[in-house]
């Protein structure tokens, strides 16, 4: 690519240091943009606190069924001379009317349809069937916040789909029925998340892209907080009514989202739609500055040679040998957080602890995650930093194995610092990857690392069924995948106080001027 088509998006010290190589250039997209919106304002705040919002929503239909779907204590009926039942744990060796539920039938799937004595197959398909319309949903939705709907239309969709499913669960009459509609559920809300960091981040500048990011963490929390106080409230009631309360919200929050949210203005501009950026840019600015379509006229900035359709930006990401590399590396470190961090709220129950009162504090811990990563993300480095959780997680989870034949409590300490680790893992990865691909494939690319962490998060219920009765193959699994997994980390190049890219074209130039400084 000739020197007047290469597009320049460097700092300052990388400019003087190329002065003798390159030419001097205009301004670039990410410049102009900062240049009229600033770095950060109250309605840049605003409005990513709206976006990540959505991420309250995105929690509770993610862990929901650790209640609804939870196996209820059950207590012998000693009053009908039915002693022999003590001696017995498997309520599936006793006959009907020697014990009871200790709530009523319908506070639980497992109770109210009969599902005691089912395979875990069975028990698991409703978890495995929301994680698996995750995948669905990742792949067939992963490209069209960048290429067709945009960030604002694709999270209003992916919104209402999983309040639409999630209320009609309420009327599931069997478990066939109710697990269809938790794949429809889990279809919806696969972009959710990716559609909101990226929005947010896109609308604010580089020096506060990775706090904005860390918004929808805290969001992500207060939704996975809310779900223990909503289920307690609720004790002895229908599962069904915990579904209704979290449904509803999310119906009304998708009614906001067309009238109140903007669209990123760096996606319009790529797709050549500079008018409705500039609307936007002007509506956001800091003061009331007289920007025109002329303020990008001298932009060095070059328009993809391929065609942003349906699955080119996949395809791009396959094809760029770089792309490649960082996508692989990122996807397999997301496959081990995803198994720790979906996996061990399921596998709560697995654990000889109060399952309200764990699941709360495996919520909290979330909170010093999400505080932690919002003050390390610009003062460490990504990678090292990824490393450094992911290896923490996967020694603790071991442990966790260990410290259960000693102590309960020293167990779900270990248990606690994993989750943790974990969260902080999730909540970096989200944030290295965004910055680490430009604009036009970067929903798509944090789609696919979603996809990953899904998956482990797909695989985690079936390890924790069968940790029911080996607790290694729970908790020391999660540990190994986590840890083994959280290694290729090192295979990614630092990202730390770098300027987004908005083509493969400008990001590949900037690297081939780091490896030219580099030699």
């Amino acid at each position: 690519m000739s020197d007047s088509t290469s597009p320049l998006l460097l700092s300052q010290s990388d400019s003087i240091t190329e002065s003798k190589q390159l030419p001097s250039r205009p301004p670039s997209l990410d410049e102009i943009i900062e240049q009229c919106i600033g770095d950060f304002s109250w309605v840049q705040f605003l409005q990513a606190f709206l976006v990540s919002f959505a991420w309250v929503f995105d929690a509770q239909q993610t862990f929901i069924s650790v209640f609804t779907d939870a196996e209820p204590s059950w207590h012998c009926n000693n009053k009908l001379g039915n002693d022999s039942c003590n001696s017995v744990s498997n309520i599936c060796q006793l006959s009907k009317n020697t014990w009871s539920w200790d709530f009523p039938v319908h506070t639980s799937i497992i109770s109210e349809w009969g599902l005691e004595c089912s395979s875990s197959l069975v028990k698991g398909l409703p978890a495995s069937s929301f994680f698996m319309g995750c995948l669905a949903g990742g792949f067939i939705l992963a490209t069209l916040a960048d290429s067709s709907l945009g960030r604002k239309n694709m999270l209003f969709l992916s919104c209402l789909m999983m309040s639409v499913s999630s209320l009609l669960t309420i009327f599931s009459p069997n478990v066939w029925i109710y697990s269809f509609l938790r794949f429809i559920n889990g279809f919806g809300r696969a972009t959710i998340g990716t559609c909101a960091i990226v929005l947010s981040s896109e609308l604010v500048g580089k020096k506060w892209r990775g706090q904005v990011g860390t918004i929808g963490f805290f969001c992500f929390t207060l939704g996975f907080l809310s779900l223990p106080a909503i289920a307690y409230a609720n004790r002895g009631s229908s599962w069904r009514t915990l579904y209704f309360w979290t449904s509803m919200p999310t119906l009304f929050y998708s009614m906001l989202i067309p009238f109140f949210v903007r669209e990123s203005p760096r996606w319009l501009f790529v797709q050549g739609r500079t008018e409705e950026a500039v609307l936007i840019i002007k509506s956001i600015a800091l003061t009331n500055q007289n920007i025109t379509r002329t303020s990008f006229s001298n932009l060095c900035f070059q328009r993809e040679t391929w065609n942003v359709d349906l699955y080119s930006a996949i395809k791009i990401l396959l094809e760029k040998k770089w792309a490649f590399r960082r996508l692989s590396a990122a996807m397999v470190a997301g496959f081990g957080i995803g198994m720790v961090y979906y996996g061990m709220p399921l596998g709560l129950g697995n654990l000889s602890f109060n399952l309200y009162l764990s699941v709360t504090l495996n919520a909290l811990s979330e909170l010093p995650s999400s505080m932690i990563t919002f003050f390390i993300i610009g003062r460490l480095n990504r990678r090292s930093s990824l490393l450094g959780f992911t290896t923490l997680s996967g020694i603790c989870s071991v442990m966790c194995v260990v410290a259960g034949k000693v102590s309960t409590m020293l167990q779900i300490g270990l248990e606690l610092v994993s989750f943790f680790s974990a969260c902080t893992s999730f909540g970096l990865i989200l944030i290295y990857t965004l910055e680490l691909f430009p604009t036009c494939v970067r929903n798509s690319a944090i789609s696919m690392l979603r996809q990953a962490v899904v998956l482990g998060g797909a695989i985690s219920p079936v390890l924790v069924a069968a940790g029911r009765k080996n607790g290694f193959l729970t908790f020391g699994v999660f540990g190994l995948v986590i840890g083994i997994c959280g290694l290729f980390a090192v295979c990614l190049p630092e990202t730390r106080g770098r300027r987004i890219s908005d083509t493969m074209d400008e990001e590949e130039y900037k690297e081939r001027v780091a490896f030219a400084c580099d030699n």
